[in-house]
């Protein structure tokens, strides 16, 4: 009975039922039926130890530092830094929002704050330069999935927690496939610009002008540096990392570049612990549900069936690629990967894949979900922040989500790409 858990929280999110809500209900009322009141204490006692883990405070503190920037007038650095180098070019605003993405993925490593902070700016300002809102929000949102690829990442740090993994491994493989999805973007957006004629947003910037620009976004560019530096150094733990840049963004923020006031923190603070309280809770959830889904067996049958579709590792990575697709339509990256990942990781790892291949594209295939419809978070966060219908954006959107699969497909079957940086240092096998 209890591996209908599975139908059963879909049909709670086709209802509407939030997302944590349906993680606890749904195996907690067929245990009930099932009379199992003691695992139904298991189940619920779960969801604490699932959030009681020193790894995972690394989440909140670069949630605390991608606020802190943010509020810091960080974002509008970054942006003009990224207009400075490619604002000259058709289509300059579509460019530079995607680098400036791709340039704040190394300070939070969320897509929801990107989207956030970037869309608020550049949304605005794309739709006096002449895009449609909904291109504009749709931009925004595509490269927005960019945040969790580049380290940090708060996907991968809940992985490697999972899966007992690396975190500065994962973070290292992160760093050529977060610029490969930045880099197809801009291609799409060059040949639109061609197509339609987008307008350049400046004449092209002197040398002097981007350096100017370089120097006081330099302060906030050299936050992954710490971050990755201090890891793969030893100085630090990722959690520790963690604390460090939410440190690092205080001191800047309030004393070289003195745009952060003292009277800023409390909302600054309430900001960081109401997004790092969902994500957290709904890790503790995904933990317990990861729970009956080993009572009920069920990844046992579904190893049964995948290796029954086929023995050839490439046929089952194209068939997974287009499972977690899917799913990553419909829930979340953090609780997909906690469900999943300890169902299909050992799979494939007894396949032959690097696991820390595996993990790169479960992460990037799930992280790309929060920018697909119907259920994409960071689609819902692109409409508040712009106005328009998600339904429109979605439409806009589908240009640069085949960019995405087709960079999924690439690193799938061309591990050099996700791989080559952790084992030329050291990291990967």
């Amino acid at each position: 009975m209890l591996v209908w858990f599975l139908p059963l929280f879909l049909l709670f999110l086709m209802i509407g039922l939030p997302v944590f809500f349906g993680l606890l209900a749904a195996p907690g009322l067929l245990l009930w039926l099932n009379g199992q009141e003691r695992d139904m204490a298991l189940l619920y006692r779960n969801v604490y130890n699932g959030m009681d883990s020193f790894p995972l405070m690394a989440i909140p503190f670069f949630m605390l530092a991608g606020e802190l920037m943010n509020r810091g007038g960080i974002t509008y650095r970054l942006v003009e830094f990224s207009q400075a180098m490619m604002g000259h070019l058709r289509g300059g605003l579509a460019h530079v929002n995607v680098l400036s993405s791709m340039l704040f993925a190394g300070l939070s490593g969320s897509a929801v704050a990107d989207t956030s902070a970037l869309g608020s700016m550049l949304i605005p300002a794309m739709e006096r330069e002449g895009y449609t809102r909904r291109f504009a929000a749709a931009i925004t949102a595509a490269s927005s999935v960019i945040g969790p690829i580049i380290p940090p990442s708060g996907i991968m740090i809940i992985y490697a927690y999972v899966m007992g993994e690396s975190v500065a491994a994962l973070f290292l493989a992160g760093i050529v496939p977060g610029i490969l999805v930045g880099v197809g973007l801009m291609i799409a957006v060059k040949l639109m610009a061609d197509r339609y004629g987008f307008p350049a947003s400046r004449a092209k910037a002197t040398w002097g002008e981007r350096g100017h620009a370089g120097l006081k976004a330099f302060f906030p560019l050299m936050t992954p540096v710490i971050i990755l530096g201090g890891i793969l150094g030893g100085v630090f733990t990722p959690t520790e990392a963690a604390a460090v840049a939410a440190g690092y963004a205080i001191l800047i923020g309030m004393f070289v570049l003195r745009t952060l006031r003292l009277s800023d923190l409390p909302d600054v603070m309430m900001r960081a612990a109401m997004t790092s309280a969902v994500v957290l809770l709904l890790v503790g959830a995904a933990m317990a549900f990861k729970t009956v889904v080993s009572l009920s067996h069920a990844p046992e049958h579904l190893a049964a069936f995948i290796l029954s579709l086929s023995d050839n590792p490439l046929v089952l990575l194209f068939l997974i690629n287009l499972l977690l697709f899917v799913v990553g339509m419909f829930l979340d990256a953090g609780p997909a990967i906690i469900i999943l990942g300890p169902i299909l990781g050992p799979i494939f790892v007894n396949l032959g894949i690097d696991p820390i291949h595996f993990a790169i594209i479960m992460s990037v295939n799930l992280t790309v979900g929060l920018a697909t419809p119907p259920m994409g978070l960071v689609l819902f966060v692109a409409s508040s922040v712009s106005g328009e219908r998600v339904e429109a954006i979605s439409k806009a959107i589908l240009p640069f989500l085949l960019v995405e699969v087709i960079v999924i497909f690439l690193i799938t079957f061309f591990p050099a790409i996700s791989m080559t940086i952790p084992r030329l240092t050291g990291f990967a096998n």
